[in-house]
């Protein structure tokens, strides 16, 4: 038997259900299912076959979600003499046809989800197969063992059924797996029941919520314990755990830490860390891991890792320990499909072998199916591994709002050269003569130019007058012309100050060039306060002496600190003091030059 280091977390809140796998202390997997957005695979639906394609020998369904599911030809299963199988989708389903299907991956992106006939219901110990014959037995358990479940799945005398022994089958007695069976052959039945009483499109089976799922497939005498944060999860684990492994079921154990459950075990952290591109090693070197819509690409780096010796042994410490790391990864946040895992150049044939060796044991630790395709001519390492799931990423994330996922927008310079053309072509066709611009804060300054003098060569040219609005509420690459009128008028409402006010601001940094002076904004409109570079981080009541386009110059007005509270509140009411709240968005004038 393993040395039991290996446990798991259930952490249940009103939103959100978590399970995590710690093996050896440190997260493996994790599993998240939020409220109305639960894992789909697995679930049985009678579905409408909606249109047969021949050219993709494949049908399109309809299984009640928001877009039909898919289903390969090869994935349609004849009852018949396998050698008589038609080999045309046209010549097994039809338009308007009624079948039972099962998702076998969730919908992705643009893609519905993917489906087959060939159903399956899994157990504790066994899969059941409805309309299948004889029995499998995972080959993860040794030979002896395999030998002696599929003697025991003869003995049982299935009929009408295939059988799949699972790896949590080791050890188990004939009257577990008849008990499993038995179960099974009842859950099948009532989906029976179901597709006789219902119309197409229609729910027949439902997985199992994902901490009973995990349990179901992965808890055996290996695992230390199962800590669970949640009374009613406590309740419906432990009542599974009795039916299926009742020497198991001591191992379920209520959480009593004052902390939450997830961050007791540092697995809130972990899924932080693992939304992140860059993945620390031991000694110092990193992976890279970039996601496309057709494969993952998993860059090893030495990164500050330098080694003792020879370059080839640094070099391979570094390989054999991305090893461990990108399988982890692959675990922990799910990627699956095409993997290119480019290590770093070996020198030696044997390196090279023994690296691949390393992955692939690493490998058996993962029970989802994976298959190492070869090392290319280039030195890199090609495998596929299974794709069910969004992955972490999928779940957690979304697409930026931004970028839209290019993971690159235009820089502030392109921006700027592409809103000036766009504000020349309207100086041409307007008959306004001033304009009200909002754009980001830094394409604001590259339109403006050092002292003005950028904004002073587009007015001029085009004759027109041109006020620009600084947000930091804005992106970058969007800019929204916000008023058009008369030069007063537009003036007015681009300066939030006006000379001879008072305003209450709070210095916020020394004056560049002249660190006695002090610096504050109003919507991100610059003020220079005189001799208020000690005072950065207070507020204080300023007078404004002189405005501009691009900025204010004022003076701290000293207060009588001897006030008493009454009068110093009356005396606040009755000046035009304002309290000027502070913003996120930032509000560029240009310096006048009537």
């Amino acid at each position: 038997m393993a040395s039991r280091s290996k446990q798991i977390l259930v952490s249940a809140e009103p939103n959100e259900l978590k399970v995590a796998v710690l093996e050896q202390g440190r997260l493996c997997e994790i599993y998240v299912e939020r409220k109305g957005r639960r894992p789909l695979a697995g679930n049985i639906y009678k579905g409408k076959v909606e249109n047969v394609l021949p050219g993709m020998e494949a049908a399109f369904v309809d299984i009640g979600l928001e877009k039909n599911g898919f289903l390969y030809v090869e994935e349609v299963m004849v009852h018949e003499d396998p050698d008589k199988r038609p080999k045309k989708i046209t010549q097994m389903l039809r338009s308007g046809q009624e079948i039972l299907v099962q998702i076998v991956k969730d919908p992705m992106g643009t893609k519905g989800a993917r489906l087959t006939t060939s159903l399956s219901i899994p157990g504790r110990f066994m899969v059941y197969v409805p309309g299948g014959d004889g029995a499998g037995v995972s080959r993860r358990l040794p030979d002896e063992e395999r030998q002696r479940l599929r003697q025991l799945c003869k003995e049982l005398k299935i009929k009408g059924a295939g059988l799949i022994v699972r790896t949590a089958a080791e050890g188990v007695t004939k009257k577990e797996l008849l008990n499993d069976v038995k179960f099974l052959e009842k859950m099948w039945q009532t989906v029976q029941g179901r597709d006789k009483g219902s119309k197409a499109p229609a729910l027949l089976y439902s997985e199992a919520e994902v901490s009973l799922k995990v349990i179901r497939d992965i808890f055996n005498d290996t695992f230390e314990r199962i800590l669970v944060d949640s009374q009613k999860e406590y309740d419906k684990i432990r009542s599974f755990i009795k039916k299926t492994s009742p020497k198991l079921a001591e191992r379920v154990e209520m959480y009593q830490g004052s902390k939450p459950l997830m961050e007791t075990y540092g697995v809130d952290a972990e899924i932080k860390q693992a939304l992140l591109r860059r993945v620390d090693l031991p000694s110092g070197g990193y992976l890279i891991i970039e996601f496309t819509e057709a494969l993952t690409i998993i860059d090893v780096n030495t990164g500050r890792y330098v080694g003792r010796t020879r370059l080839e042994d640094t070099i391979v410490k570094t390989n054999i320990e991305a090893c461990k790391e990108v399988v982890r990864q692959l675990r922990l946040r799910d990627i699956g499909g095409i993997i290119i895992i480019d290590f770093i150049d070996m020198a030696r044939p044997r390196n090279r072998q023994q690296v691949l060796d390393t992955l692939g044991k690493e490998l058996e630790t993962d029970r989802t199916k994976t298959y190492i395709v070869e090392l290319s001519p280039l030195g890199l390492v090609e495998m596929t591994r299974q794709n069910v799931t969004d992955g972490l990423r999928g779940i957690l994330t979304k697409t930026c709002p931004t970028c839209n996922g290019e993971g690159v927008i235009l820089s502030e310079e392109s921006m700027a050269f592409d809103i000036e053309r766009r504000l020349r072509r309207l100086a041409e066709t307007s008959s306004n003569e001033a304009f009200l611009v909002e754009v980001h804060p830094k394409v604001a300054a590259m339109l403006i130019g050092q002292g003005g003098a950028k904004l002073k060569e587009i007015e001029e040219e085009t004759k027109k007058y041109f006020s620009f609005e600084g947000l930091d509420t804005i992106s970058i690459d969007t800019f929204n012309v916000s008023a058009e009128g008369s030069r007063e008028a537009i003036q007015r409402a681009s300066l939030p100050v006006a000379e001879g006010d008072e305003v209450r601001l709070r210095i916020e940094e020394p004056h560049m060039y002249n660190t006695n002076d002090g610096i504050a904004r109003i919507d991100g409109y610059v003020i220079s306060i005189s001799g208020a570079g000690k005072l950065v981080g207070q507020d204080k009541k300023v007078h404004i002496d002189s405005v501009s386009r691009t900025c204010a110059y004022g003076k701290v007005v000293e207060e009588i600190a001897s006030q008493t509270e009454p009068e110093a509140a009356a005396s606040a009411a009755g000046s035009e003091d304002v309290d000027v709240p502070k913003r996120q968005d930032w509000r560029i004038g240009r310096e006048d030059r009537d």
